[in-house]
């Protein structure tokens, strides 16, 4: 499945610069929040203002605010609160190309994952890395659905800092499904 512009997800985040791809691993973080107990949207307001003036100062002192909100230990409850977690973790407290593109493919990956285990269908081996290489053959509704926004997000951010108000959107809807999910499964379980 490839984006509105015909390029993979690599791609986009391969082109991306350091606010989009800033906007990009927040984004997916943003979205797998409700994997964390509790109403914490709010904690990376701060971050998507950062991101929004691209401010690197401001961006490195969001996002340590934010690990101290959300009470950041990677693996400190389950697997897939602690790789929320873990996106947070691993923000790079510098706002350079280099460390921004690792962060947000590691995010990239990690999102796709957690909405593949939540698909009614196990996700087969490299699913995850041909999705985000343009085959989307054989994901379910959430992954793709996940892949979708990920690649709306990189397009939006890609026109200027008036595409982030779309990111925010789709990381808000991308939100409300993951949520509506989770509670789903634990009314079930």
């Amino acid at each position: 499945m490839t984006s509105a512009t015909g390029r993979s997800l690599l791609e986009l985040i391969d082109g991306a610069d350091e606010r989009g791809l800033a906007a990009a691993g927040l984004a997916c973080l943003d979205r797998c929040l409700p994997l964390l107990a509790g109403d914490r949207g709010d904690a990376l307001r701060p971050v998507w203002a950062a991101v929004a003036r691209g401010d690197g100062e401001a961006w490195g002192e969001a996002v340590a605010k934010a690990r101290v909100e959300l009470d950041v230990e990677p693996g400190a409850d389950g697997a897939d609160a602690g790789a929320v977690r873990g996106m947070l973790a691993f923000a790079p407290a510098t706002w350079t190309a280099d460390a921004l593109r690792a962060w947000a493919a590691a995010c990239s990956v990690t999102a796709l994952a957690l909405h593949g285990r939540y698909d009614a269908a196990d996700v087969p081996d490299g699913l995850v890395e041909r999705c985000r290489a343009g085959d989307a053959d054989g994901a379910g509704p959430l992954l793709s659905g996940e892949l979708r926004r990920q690649q709306a997000v990189l397009d939006s951010v890609a026109h200027g800092p008036t595409g982030l108000r779309r990111a925010r959107e789709l990381s808000v809807e991308g939100g409300r499904v993951l949520r509506a999910v989770v509670s789903r499964r634990a009314r079930t379980a």
